[in-house]
C-alpha cells in the first residue's frame, strides 16, 4: 500500500521547506535509510531519509520549489499502484511551478513567485536566503561572481552578512550570472531577488522588477552591477565548495547532539565515510583564524575624534539586532542580581598544576566555564526558559560565551558542555572566539543556548551586570581576580578575590533558587576537586 510522505519540520521555527534536490526521481527502487531529497528549512541544508521501502511514485514538490510543513513530497507504494486517490487533493498544499502560473498576481506577493511568470527557459532567480532564525533581510558583503561571469553548482556567488555572521552562499546552477539583485554593501529582504543565472546573452531585463532591494543609494541595480562590472578589469577568482560530507545516518545524529561541525572530521569509513567512532573520538583542535572577510562600512570608518566634527558610522546587521534583541530582554523579563565573592586561591594553584601537563593551557574561564555547567546539574531551574503558559526545563546543558566583535557581541555556544572536560572547552572557545572575529562563525553555533557567560575580568573589570541572553533565564557576569585583604582563621592575609554576579528572570528563577545556585558555583570554584566527584 502506497505511504504518503509529508513535508517535515526539521526545526521548531521551521514554516515551510524548499527541496534543494532530490536524490531519486519517479519510477526509482527506495530503501530504508536511502537519501531522498535535500531538504532546505529555515536554518540550513538537510538530507531527508526515506522511513519506508518501495517505488517512487510521485514527486509532490519540484525540485528548487518549497511545500509548507505536512503537505504532500512524495508517495512512495508498489511499482504500477494506483495513486489516484491520494494525488487528486494531496498535492494541493505543495507549491509547486505549475500552480505557481496558474495563481493570480495579486495573490502572491513573494517576489520570486511575481517574477516566474516572466521568466525565459532555462533561468533561475536566485532570492535572498533565510540564513537565521531571526534574520529579515540580508546585506551582501561581497561578491564572488560578476555579471557575465560562468557560475558552476557549488561556486561560491557572495557573501552574505546575517543579523550573527557572514556566511557564504553557493550557487546551486549552473549557468552565466545576468543579473545582481542587490549591489555589493547593499541590503534586501529575506525572498526578494539576489541574482538571476541562465544561459549567456538572455534579456533579463524584465526579471525581479517588481521587488527592488535596499540599495545604498538611489541608481537601480542593474546599472550599478554594469558599472561596477566595466571598474573591474581583473577577473574574480572564485572558490568551490566540496561536495556533500558523506556521513553515516548515525554518525550524522550523535555530531549534531554533541554540537560537532561535521566539516572538521576526517571520515575513516569506506571512501572518507564518518561513522560513529569517528564522533566518539573527535576532539575539537584551536584553528588559526582565517582571513578575515571585508569589512562592514561600519568597521572602515575611522573612529577618531575631530574636533567640532560629527561623524555617522551606519548601523551592521549584527549591531541592529543586538539593539533589539537586548531591548526585549530588558522590558519584557524582570530582571534581578545576585552578587557573591569567589576566593581563587585553590582554583590558581589547580590551574598552575593542570597546565604544567604536557600539551595542555586552560584559562579561568575554561574552570568557571566548566563548574557552570556541572552546577547546572544540580540546578536544572536556571536551566529552563519561560514559554508564555509554561517553563521549558532544558534536557542539555548548552553554554553560551558572550565574545567581543567589531561590530558588537556575538554569543557563539558549547554544545554539552557538562560532557566536555578542561582541554575541549579550552579549545573549542578559542575556536569559537577565533572565528568569531573572522566572521566566520556558523548560524547554527550561535544557537541553541541554555546559559550564558560573559567575562570582562580580562579588562580589569571587578564586577558588572549583564543583560539575560533570551531564551535564557540568566547569564553570569564574571569579573578580574584581584588581590585583596581577606581575614582567614582569624588573620588578616592577602587573597584573590574574584566577584561573580547572576542575573536571573524572575519569571523562571526565584532568589532562593539562584543562589543555592550560585553557593553551589562558589563550592566548586572554592574547590576545584570538587568537580571530579
Amino acid at each position: 500500500m502506497a505511504e504518503v510522505i509529508t513535508m517535515p519540520r526539521l526545526s521548531d521555527t521551521m514554516t515551510e521547506g524548499k527541496v534543494a534536490k532530490w536524490h531519486k526521481k519517479v519510477g526509482d527502487k527506495v530503501k530504508e535509510g536511502d537519501i531522498l531529497a535535500e531538504i532546505e528549512t529555515d536554518k540550513a541544508v538537510q538530507d531527508f531519509e526515506s522511513e519506508v521501502e518501495g517505488t517512487l511514485l510521485y514527486v509532490g514538490v519540484e525540485e528548487g520549489n518549497a511545500a509548507t510543513v505536512d503537505s504532500v513530497l512524495a508517495i512512495i507504494g508498489n511499482e504500477g499502484e494506483d495513486i489516484s486517490g491520494l494525488t487528486g487533493g494531496a498535492a494541493a498544499p505543495a507549491t509547486t511551478s505549475e500552480e505557481k502560473k496558474e495563481e493570480p498576481k495579486a495573490e502572491t506577493p513573494a517576489a520570486p513567485e511575481q517574477a516566474s511568470a516572466e521568466v525565459p527557459a532555462g533561468v533561475e532567480v536566485i532570492t535572498m536566503p533565510r540564513l537565521s532564525d531571526t534574520m529579515t533581510e540580508g546585506k551582501v558583503a561581497k561578491w564572488h561572481k560578476n555579471v557575465g561571469d560562468t557560475v558552476k553548482e557549488g561556486d561560491l556567488l557572495a557573501e552574505i552578512e546575517t543579523d550573527k555572521a557572514v556566511q557564504d552562499f553557493e550557487s546551486e546552477f549552473n549557468g552565466v550570472l545576468l543579473k545582481q539583485g542587490v549591489e555589493e554593501g547593499g541590503a534586501a529582504p529575506v525572498d526578494s531577488v539576489l541574482a538571476i543565472i541562465g544561459p549567456a546573452g538572455t534579456d533579463v531585463s524584465g526579471v525581479g522588477t517588481t521587488k527592488s532591494a535596499t540599495l545604498s543609494s538611489e541608481k537601480p541595480a542593474e546599472q550599478k552591477t554594469e558599472a561596477k562590472a566595466e571598474e573591474k578589469a581583473a577577473p574574480v577568482v572564485s572558490s568551490s565548495s566540496t561536495d556533500r560530507v558523506a556521513i553515516s545516518p548515525l554518525a550524522k545524529k550523535m555530531a549534531q547532539d554533541k554540537g560537532v561541525d561535521i566539516n572538521s572530521i576526517q571520515g575513516s569509513g569506506e571512501n572518507g565515510r564518518i561513522v560513529k567512532k569517528d564522533i566518539e573520538n573527535y576532539q575539537p583542535s584551536a584553528k588559526p583564524a582565517a582571513s578575515a572577510p571585508s569589512a562592514s562600512p561600519a568597521a572602515q570608518v575611522a573612529l577618531s575624534f575631530v574636533q567640532g566634527e560629527d561623524t555617522e558610522t551606519p548601523n551592521s546587521q549584527v549591531r541592529n539586532v543586538i539593539a533589539k534583541r537586548l531591548s526585549e530582554s530588558k522590558f519584557t523579563a524582570p530582571h534581578y542580581y545576585l552578587m557573591v565573592e569567589i576566593n581563587m586561591d585553590k582554583a590558581i594553584e589547580a590551574r598552575k598544576e593542570i597546565n604544567s601537563l604536557p600539551d595542555t593551557k586552560i584559562s579561568f574561564n575554561d574552570m568557571i566555564i566548566k563548574a557552570t555547567a556541572v552546577a547546572l546539574r544540580k540546578h536544572p531551574q536556571v536551566n529552563s526558559s519561560w514559554a508564555g503558559d509554561k517553563i521549558i526545563h532544558r534536557g542539555n546543558i548548552n553554554i553560551g560565551v558572550a565574545v567581543a566583535i567589531p561590530d558588537g557581541l556575538v554569543v557563539p555556544v558549547l554544545k554539552n558542555t557538562d560532557q566536555m572536560n578542561y582541554t575541549q572547552i579550552s579549545a573549542a572557545v578559542k575556536d569559537m572566539a577565533s572565528r568569531a572575529k573572522s566572521k566566520g562563525l556558523k548560524a547554527n553555533e550561535m544557537e541553541g543556548s541554555t546559559f550564558s557567560i560573559s567575562n570582562l575580568g580580562m579588562f580589569g573589570i571587578e564586577t558588572f551586570t549583564s543583560i539575560i541572553n533570551q531564551p535564557n533565564s540568566a547569564i553570569l557576569s564574571v569579573g578580574a581576580i584581584i588581590e585583596k585583604p581577606v581575614v582567614k582563621n582569624g588573620q588578616i592575609v592577602v587573597g584573590n578575590i574574584m566577584k561573580l554576579s547572576l542575573a536571573c528572570d524572575h519569571r523562571v528563577v526565584d532568589g532562593a533558587t539562584g543562589a543555592q545556585f550560585l553557593q553551589t558555583l562558589k563550592t566548586y570554584l572554592e574547590n576545584p576537586l570538587t568537580l571530579l566527584l
